[in-house]
């Protein structure tokens, strides 16, 4: 990828973002293209396994690892036995915050923003996985901490790197659907247990995990083995957001620049399989509305979750919305986001954004992205990436900004953690909402979902 002039990037990033709003991300503490990156990472299971071992590839020297299982750290330290080893990462910044320049952090949802938080505080590059926080407040934290403290930063949605992500954003916007009118997005999660209550009682702690550092700023709740750690947090609301947290980072990534989206005026969880307190339903839609915007009409955006592989049927597009989709590719594939604009509809069947197909009115079958004749015209605008992971380490060396630093993956994560708000005031009931206050205007009893209220011993450092 060229280098570019900070004019020239700026330029670029409001377009393809489509909001004044977002500054563009300087860096004030750029290490220098032969400096050592010295790198802490915060979870080095599942997706930590990577992130830190893509990072340790992308030339970072890993000096700490923390996980809150000592099994996990085990098994890493096979790969870095030089790194100092934490299961809890408040003892890690406290300890060796004088000793690392950066941070991956790869926790279940609820530690995201806290741990981001005091590494952002502490001046340490930051690179989060997604969603970027649990709440809307911390994502706004986050924001607010990495232009103040001049960092560079990355969230984990990988498809932002993808070629075709960028090149759907760049036909999009030059106009050849149309005016945009409706967005569907749709995934195959959860594939992981929810709809579920609470079980009652508890099991004894692993001696190899740290239940306390697991569980963080969440409430205190007794350890049950195999409900919780591992893998099965995502759908319980005190620890994950879902399958609107685990996937819409990905699949809403590309229409949100696309689209210009900013914030929605309303939300409304439209349907919901059963409710329980304490877990997201098995499938649901949640309607988001937005404003014109940057000369874009008013637009309407549909989630859809729920597992086709499950006994019931999940929620999906109606017939009509997806005709094309099923009459080229012979059926719904179980994820995807369409958008259906004035002159055609444009679809992507990849959660990361790889791949799109066009149809222009008129036109009952889909044409790959690529080879479609109202694209071919469509110049590139959108500097292309050399990796995601790399982004953020030219980010850290010279200072050109990742593709989602936190200035819009905060942006991002806080529209579709509205979706999360929806849900739990109530199916059928419409949320307005004020998006630079952050604050529904007619619910009140939204503002409870909008900020956690921390355990004592995981207050915010911010």
């Amino acid at each position: 990828m060229s280098r570019l002039s900070r004019r020239e990037f700026l330029k670029r990033t409001s377009v393809t973002t489509g909001t004044a709003i977002l500054s563009f991300p300087f860096v004030g503490n750029v290490l220098g293209a032969n400096d050592r990156i010295n790198i802490a990472c915060i979870g080095v299971g599942g997706k930590g396994d990577s992130d830190s071992s893509d990072a340790a590839g992308c030339g970072g020297n890993i000096v700490a690892m923390c996980d809150v299982d000592n099994n996990t750290l085990d098994r890493k330290a096979k790969q870095f036995p030089q790194a100092k080893r934490f299961n809890d990462y408040r003892k890690l910044f406290d300890q060796m915050g004088k000793e690392f320049d950066a941070v991956t952090v790869s926790t279940p949802d609820h530690n995201h923003g806290l741990a981001a938080s005091h590494a952002l505080t502490m001046g340490k590059h930051t690179f989060c996985q997604k969603p970027l926080t649990q709440t809307v407040f911390e994502a706004r934290t986050l924001r607010r901490l990495a232009s103040e403290k001049k960092l560079a930063t990355q969230m984990g949605n990988q498809g932002s790197a993808e070629n075709g992500l960028r090149r759907a954003i760049e036909v999009i916007q030059a106009g050849v659907i149309g005016n945009p009118k409706e967005l569907h997005v749709w995934t195959n999660r959860p594939i992981w247990p929810q709809g579920i209550a609470r079980p009652e009682g508890s099991d004894p702690v692993p001696e190899s995990l740290n239940w306390d550092a697991w569980l963080g700023p969440a409430a205190d709740r007794p350890y049950k083995k195999d409900v919780y750690h591992t893998f099965k947090w995502r759908g319980w609301y005190d620890f994950g957001t879902g399958a609107l947290g685990d996937m819409a980072c990905h699949t809403v990534n590309m229409p949100f620049r696309a689209l210009k989206l900013g914030y929605p005026t309303a939300v409304e969880c439209e349907l919901a399989s059963r409710v329980y307190p304490e877990t997201f339903p098995l499938s649901s839609r949640i309607r988001f509305e937005f404003p014109e915007r940057d000369g874009l009409p008013p637009l309407k955006f549909w989630w859809y979750d729920g597992n086709p592989n499950e006994a019931f049927k999940p929620i999906r597009p109606t017939a009509e919305a997806t005709k094309e989709i099923v009459s080229s590719l012979g059926g719904l594939p179980e994820s995807g986001s369409l958008i259906i604009g004035e002159k055609g509809k444009l679809f992507s069947p990849d959660d990361y954004g790889a791949r799109f197909f066009v149809a222009m009115k008129g036109q009952d079958e889909l044409t790959p992205g690529d080879n479609h004749e109202a694209c071919k015209a469509v110049p590139q605008s959108i500097p292309r990436s050399p990796g995601h992971m790399q982004e953020w380490f030219r980010m850290m060396k010279d200072g050109t900004p990742a593709f989602s630093n936190f200035d819009i993956a905060a942006y991002l994560t806080e529209i579709i953690l509205l979706g999360c708000i929806g849900l739990r005031v109530g199916e059928g009931v419409k949320m307005d909402w004020d998006g630079p206050n952050m604050k529904s205007t007619n619910l009140p009893e939204a503002e409870r979902f909008v900020r956690r209220q921390n355990r004592k011993g995981w207050e915010a450092v911010a």
